[in-house]
Parts: C-alpha cells; structure tokens; sequence
C-alpha cells in the first residue's frame, strides 16, 4: 500500500505471488471488530470499515459475513488484486498510502482493517499516519501482522535456523522453513507492534492471537493453543483507536 520500488511493484502486481491469508485470521478479526463497533442500530448510520490492501478480497469477504449492516470498502494499489477483489466484494477502489494518500477525506472512517500489510512496507511510518488521518477520533484501527516470536521460531533461532515469516532475497527461500516468497520487509514482536503503535498515535485497546494456515497439519493444535498467549501466537491482532481530540 505504500507503494513500493519498482522491482517490489513488479513482485506485487505477480499474480503468482499469494495476496490472502487464512480465514482464521481473518474471521477473528471480524469478531474483534463487530464487537468493538456493536450491532447496527435502527435508523442509525452504517459504520464506514475501509480494507486498506484488501488483495484478491477473499479476506473482505469473510469479514463481511460478521460486519453485516456496515459499509466495507476494499483498497489496494494493485491493479490485478483489484479486479479480483471486486468478484468478491460490492466495493474496491483504488488507493495507496503514500504520494497523494488513500482517496478519502480526513476522518472519513469509523475502522480499518489493515491485516497482513504492514510487513510488506517500506515506510511503515508514513502508513500510519496515513491511516490516523482517514480515522474519525477514537475510530478502530484492527490489523495484523506475522509475529517473529511465534512459539516455533523461539525453537528455530536457538538452533540457528531463519525464522518464518522472514525472508533474505525476493527470488527464493533461504535457511527457514518453507518455499514461498511473500516479500516480508518488517517483522514485529507483540511488544515492538504494541510501542510502534502507541508511538503513531494510537492506543492499543487488545493484542490477540490467531493461527497460521500454513504450520504442518499435526503442529496445528499446538498453534491454536498458543493463541491464548498472543506473545507466543503465530499472527498479531492488534485492536486501536485513534488517539486524539
């Protein structure tokens, strides 16, 4: 979203390369959300949710299904995300964080769900605050983001193993588990993500944990198990507000 060099922009607009996570992640957010914002009042104004690289929309989709009622707009820079975005959600458009900013007025949104992109920027800085400026006073921010500390690659580091998730070149997999490239540029900690935050002008309301699709089908109990220890959990929910008069 903040948009990269040409070579990433080249990675990005790859249709190999993988632009959803898993469901899971996704449907837990959703729960985050719809609960942070309550339901749909008679007569009331729907709430504006904006999915700020929203990718192929199969992440929008199931959210929708528990933020019924609420207008949710997908947003992504990549032209081949959008097409394949609008086949699954009434609403994508195009936008990016950086240059001349996401194309909505200044508290425009009540949230925005900003789920698995912020490992991908550059400036992930300026992104925040680009966010901060769509968000009404007190609007949810709801993203989420790999976490370097899962429980597997505490394990990992002390073997002298890469951990997943992070990556050393844009062609291949070296020295981890794994054989996908994904363009991973920034790695959080809970504790990092809850500073980096705080520091942008946000307040951290909950960091939860999810699980990760793609931990080996036996390790996957103990993946859901570390979720009620977000530290140790393989994705970072993160819920904030937008600080602020």
């Amino acid at each position: 979203m903040t948009r990269p060099p040409a070579a990433l922009r080249d990675f990005y607009e790859n249709p190999a390369v993988p632009v959803a996570s898993g469901a899971a992640r996704s449907r837990r957010q959703a729960r985050l959300l719809a609960a942070a914002l309550g339901p749909v009042r008679s007569g009331a104004p729907a709430a504006t949710i904006l999915d700020i690289g929203c990718g192929d929309g199969s992440a929008a989709a199931t959210a929708a299904e528990l933020l019924a009622g609420h207008r949710l707009i997908g947003v992504d820079w990549s032209q081949d995300a959008l097409r394949r975005a609008r086949t699954r959600i009434p609403c994508a458009v195009r936008g990016e964080l950086t240059g001349g900013g996401l194309p909505f007025a200044a508290g425009s949104a009540d949230a925005v769900l900003f789920s698995e992109v912020i490992e991908h920027l550059v400036d992930p800085d300026a992104a925040l605050d680009e966010l901060r400026r769509v968000l009404r006073p007190g609007g949810h921010l709801m993203l989420s983001t790999p976490n370097l500390a899962a429980w597997y690659n505490r394990g990992l580091l002390l073997a002298g193993v890469q951990p997943v998730f992070s990556e050393v070149s844009m062609r291949r997999i070296h020295g981890r588990p794994g054989t996908q490239v994904v363009g991973h540029l920034r790695l959080y900690t809970a504790r990092a993500l809850r500073g980096f935050l705080g520091a942008s002008g946000f307040e951290v309301v909950r960091i939860a944990g999810a699980p990760y699709h793609d931990v080996p089908r036996p390790l996957r109990p103990l993946d859901r198990a570390a979720c009620r220890v977000p530290s140790l959990a393989s994705i970072l929910l993160a819920h904030a507000r937008r600080a602020g008069e």
